[in-house]
């Protein structure tokens, strides 16, 4: 087995994981925060590009032919993790879309032990690390997303599987859940 190869299929299937949870929905409900901090599933998509351009592209020398909208000269001061007004859902998937397709020229050209630099690290590393890395983030966020998804609308994993299918099983095994954490309600 291939090591890259292997690892590169992991990070597109959680790619695929990402835009799927943002289909078929409508604007307000792929931007509304669900979550005390923010947190929505357009915004995951924008963040999970830019991380796609700064590890799998900046890293190695290799920037954006053109710059998303959010990007500053500071990530650190980038505006992330949400859209605004002006950015459509179709910009940001696009701009996910591209970074991703960016990402996978670096990791087709480069071997594993290449090296790299993350500015905002201020160290030096290699290709390998930075594609662990991004699969890290891509899978935790498509978790995220799962989670955001089924709250909006039942569907979980893939996208032809919603909670409405069998709401029997689903209320039953949620008391049976509940029923079990009650045992150490103080």
């Amino acid at each position: 087995m291939d090591p890259k190869a292997e690892l590169l299929r992991v990070l597109q299937a959680g790619r695929a994981v990402m835009l799927a949870k943002v289909d078929g929905l409508g604007e307000y409900d792929v931007r509304r925060p669900l979550t005390p901090t923010g947190t929505n599933l357009l915004g995951l998509v924008k963040h999970l590009a830019g991380l796609e351009y700064g590890y799998l592209g900046d890293a190695f020398g290799r920037p954006a032919v053109e710059r998303p909208s959010w990007f500053r000269d500071d990530p650190y001061t980038e505006i992330d993790l949400w859209a605004t007004p002006d950015e459509s859902r179709e910009y940001i998937v696009g701009v996910y879309r591209q970074a991703c397709a960016h990402a996978d020229r670096t990791v087709d050209e480069l071997e594993l032990d290449s090296p790299g630099y993350v500015a905002h690290w201020g160290r030096e590393t290699t290709l390998g690390v930075l594609l662990i890395r991004m699969v890290a983030e891509t899978s935790q966020h498509a978790g995220h997303a799962d989670i955001l998804r089924e709250q909006l609308d039942g569907q979980i994993g893939s996208e032809s599987a919603t909670v409405s299918a069998d709401t029997d099983f689903w209320n039953a095994r949620k008391a049976q859940v509940q029923e079990a954490a009650d045992h150490f309600r103080l």
